[in-house]
């Protein structure tokens, strides 16, 4: 049986929380056969009291990291790892707190997670799909991936997908204080660390639904950041293989 931490970066989702984690509490509960699966909130002081609402909710196996600022996905996500890191699960999964990734395909990313792979939820991929997305935003997400592919070199259908199965042997080589994102980029560079030290990538099809409530996190700084750290990173790649 193997040991899980799911780690659900927060700041302001108030209106999502209690239908993410309801659902959430209800898949993990499935295949507990399989998975002992326990939650970690990493909230960023949310005004709209985030993470008091999902403490009220008084489930099993659950607790919140708070923070006293927020800083951003990757320090967010970092945080979660670096306390998890603590325990002895094997592995660490990323979702969003907004409903977008769906806590019923975890079983899948979950049958498909080893001691040397990185499991990325691919959307682009048979079997994937994104659900009321408006013609621009498709247009966007495909082409900031297909950029980071094209700019690394990487065959890969979803790098900037943030629904992840990492296995604690791939946290354990990473030096945190070398990672050079805070926004969505962080999930390219992760995948990038992870092909680094030698790990395999296995994409996994999902189905990204839209948010229904709450805001978007998304901002043109964190665009930015993410294609100039790729225009950086597809540099240094050329370089090497020179």
């Amino acid at each position: 049986m193997s040991s899980v931490l799911v780690v659900i970066p927060t700041y302001n989702e108030s209106e999502s929380i209690k239908s993410l984690l309801t659902r959430l509490d209800a898949s993990r509960k499935k295949i507990s056969n399989s998975f002992v699966i326990d939650i970690l909130l990493v909230d960023d002081s949310s005004p709209d009291k985030t993470a008091q609402i999902a403490s009220a909710m008084n489930l099993s196996n659950f607790s919140v990291l708070n923070r006293s600022q927020k800083s951003g996905l990757g320090p967010a996500y970092l945080a979660g790892f670096k306390q998890g890191l603590k325990g002895d699960y094997q592995y660490f999964v990323e979702m969003d707190a907004d409903l977008s990734h769906q806590p019923e395909q975890l079983v899948d990313l979950l049958k498909a997670a080893s001691a040397n792979s990185l499991v990325i939820g691919t959307r682009w991929m048979p079997g994937g799909s994104v659900v009321n997305w408006p013609k621009k935003r498709r247009w966007i997400s495909k082409l900031g991936t297909g950029y980071a592919s094209f700019a690394l070199k990487l065959p890969y259908k979803d790098l900037t997908s943030g629904y992840r199965v990492l296995p604690r042997q791939l946290l354990e080589k990473i030096d945190f204080t070398a990672i050079e994102t805070r926004g969505y980029g962080f999930q390219i560079e992760m995948a990038l660390k992870a092909i680094g030290h030698g790990f395999d990538i296995k994409q996994v099809p999902i189905t990204f639904v839209e948010r229904e409530n709450g805001y978007s996190k998304m901002s043109l700084a964190i665009v930015w950041e993410a294609w100039f750290m790729v225009s950086i990173w597809g540099l240094r790649r050329l370089i090497k293989r020179r």
